[in-house]
């Protein structure tokens, strides 16, 4: 059984139980180490799944009563895009909510649906793009910087010079937005350098500063009258 898939009956196993499992039993019921089940159940309460321990000779894991997701009444092919595009996203600026948000559907998931969805992720591969040169800027993190609207300071490899010497260049930038363009990810904002908007790709970020300082509040049109020499559509 697949990890993602042991998380899932996991869930389903402590939903319905009426006393507590400890992690022997659940380790002998998955045929697993206690250590595993351990990680398991950490993982699952970083996504926000409420397994509490009741400690005591009789005590294990629980999840609260209280818990109920509302089902979401979706097809299973609904079910297989949203957690398929959710997967997608894992390698991308939000990989951490991602995949915090497809344990929460998984575990809601129509229980007739489970086997074909689970079936039909597991036919789907992805041939992620290179990895980032050593020192790069972890991208998960990206999505937090634009959330926090601030400048950073960026140390950019730009595309000139040769693989061993890149031209890099220090910038402090005004965050405005993250764009997706072919396989790569680029945060966009006003480059005080440039005295322009300029679009930096995620993997020649080499390392990002936030700084205290809040921007000005920048003509939305300049970004728009940017990226209107692409084709580019909205998510939202």
């Amino acid at each position: 059984m697949k990890r993602a898939e042991r998380q899932y009956a996991l869930v389903d196993l402590l939903r319905g139980a009426r006393r507590p499992w400890s992690a022997a039993r659940l380790a002998a019921e998955f045929e697993v180490s206690s250590r595993t089940i351990e990680r398991d159940i950490s993982s699952l309460q970083l996504a926000g799944v409420p397994i509490y321990a009741d400690h005591g000779a009789k005590g294990g894991y629980l999840i609260l009563r209280e818990y109920s997701l509302p089902p979401l009444n979706l097809s299973a092919a609904e079910s297989l895009a949203v957690l398929a595009g959710l997967g997608l996203l894992e390698s991308s600026p939000y990989e951490g909510a991602a995949r915090r948000a497809r344990a929460k559907i998984a575990a809601v998931m129509a229980e007739e649906h489970r086997d074909s969805v689970a079936e039909m992720l597991g036919m789907i591969q992805v041939i992620e793009p290179a990895p980032p040169a050593d020192g790069s800027v972890p991208v998960g993190m990206l999505s937090d910087v634009v959330t926090a609207r601030r400048v950073v300071r960026l140390t950019y490899r730009g595309a000139g010079g040769s693989p061993d010497q890149p031209v890099t260049t220090v910038r402090d930038v005004e965050t405005m937005g993250l764009l997706r363009a072919d396989d790569t990810w680029l945060m966009v904002g006003w480059c005080r350098l440039r005295a322009a908007i300029r679009g930096f790709r995620i993997g020649r970020i080499a390392r990002l500063e936030i700084l205290d300082e809040v921007p000005p509040p920048r003509d939305p049109s300049l970004l728009e009258a940017d990226l209107a020499r692409w084709p580019t559509r909205r998510l939202g």
